[in-house]
């Protein structure tokens, strides 16, 4: 278990009893050493239980999760990149952090709905007959 807590922003911050770590074995370069010591650090967070996040922000923390939350709400995130155990901890706590912060941003404005000026609506018109007097002299010659 982490004891020391998360500081995401000044408003926000995971307490150390929230998250859970688990060191498994992690492949790749490393020789005999991979084979012997679990360095490949398991972050899980709950989500939906956690006490320390405003409602949006675990909703869109769940949406910015993906496949890497389960059902019950609980993300996890594996870090394996480095052979020390420290640095994928301290990685594994960054991404959460990253995903929070994602998380946490305010929405976009809600967009303005705009209408076309007068000379867009005649250029178009305008470019639709025309389309439209080249189609018709592509048909077959009247007999005059």
């Amino acid at each position: 278990m982490a004891s020391e807590p998360l500081i995401i922003n000044h408003r926000i911050t995971i307490a150390g009893w929230e998250l859970t770590e688990q060191f498994v074995l992690s492949g790749g370069a490393g020789g005999q050493h991979v084979n012997k010591v679990s360095t490949a650090v398991q972050l899980f967070f709950n989500i939906t239980n956690s006490p320390s996040l405003p409602d949006r922000v675990k909703e869109n923390a769940l949406r910015l999760g993906g496949r890497r939350v389960s059902k019950d709400g609980t993300l996890m995130i594996e870090a394996n990149r480095s052979r020390s155990q420290d640095r994928n901890r301290e990685e594994a706590r960054e991404r959460l952090k990253d995903l929070i912060l994602e998380a946490a941003k305010p929405p976009p404005p809600p967009r303005k709905a705009t209408k076309p000026t007068k000379g867009s609506v005649e250029r178009r018109l305008k470019a639709k007959s025309g389309r439209s007097e080249v189609k018709k002299m592509r048909g077959r010659p009247t007999g005059d």
